[in-house]
């Protein structure tokens, strides 16, 4: 019986590696992705199923779902990967623009958790990775409120780890740093001007697969250009003064 894993943001970038990822190695896969022709194109490469859709609506990760239970009968690996950056000035700050970022950036986690969960227990359990970022773990000031919405996908992922361990589902996130994406694409010049380093989109993959088939959960992985991916050690909380 074939491992089943759902992708979102797969038309391009990550989600796209993770699919020719798992499936060279016998995943078969659901994309989803806003952009119809691009998810379509990344099915038919790796025989997967595409979902054409916006994430920032619940009903998008509930007609994956539902198809990964139609075609396949089970779920076992969900890659939560789609994701914007801000691009807002709070001293001129754009209201529409922010609920967008937080749709795709958090509202569409949420909802893809909640619609992944029924399935992945009837399966037997599974993982579930997050795509969150560096930004998600230090202030990033250029962009707040993509640092913002990123912090808030790591805390869910710690915040969940026990609760869905107790039906047998993992769940982790990859922090990754630039990486050479379509999402940079604006100011990937300015970088490589710059001599920032960046990561590939196979870079990220290949953590993103580790996490999925990881033993533990609630990690958070750090992925840097140069170095192995590594567990973010979350500080502990000083202990209360005695009065």
């Amino acid at each position: 019986m074939n491992t089943v894993a759902l992708i979102t943001g797969a038309a391009s970038g990550i989600g796209a590696a993770v699919a020719r990822r798992l499936s060279a190695n016998g995943v078969a896969c659901v994309l989803v992705d806003r952009d119809g022709e691009g998810v379509e194109r990344i099915a038919q490469e790796v025989r997967g199923v595409p979902v054409a859709g916006d994430v920032s609506s619940p009903e998008t990760s509930l007609r994956a779902v539902a198809l990964a239970q139609e075609r396949y009968g089970r779920l076992d690996l969900v890659h939560l990967n789609a994701g914007t950056n801000g691009g807002l000035d709070m001293s001129a700050f754009d209201a529409e623009r922010y609920r967008t970022v937080m749709g795709v950036n958090v509202d569409a986690v949420v909802y893809g958790v909640a619609a992944a969960l029924p399935l992945l227990k009837n399966s037997g359990g599974g993982s579930i990775v997050v795509t969150s970022s560096l930004a998600g773990l230090v202030g990033f000031g250029i962009d707040p409120i993509y640092s913002m919405s990123k912090h808030a996908t790591v805390g869910l992922v710690r915040a969940l780890a026990e609760p869905l361990s107790r039906d047998g589902v993992r769940i982790g996130a990859v922090c990754p740093g630039f990486t050479d994406t379509p999402l940079v694409a604006p100011v990937k010049d300015m970088m490589v001007q710059a001599g920032i380093p960046m990561l590939t989109a196979e870079d990220v993959a290949s953590a993103v697969e580790a996490a999925l088939y990881a033993d533990t959960s609630g990690t958070t992985l750090v992925v840097q250009p140069g170095m192995a991916p590594t567990p973010y050690q979350h500080a502990a909380l000083p202990a209360p003064a005695a009065g």
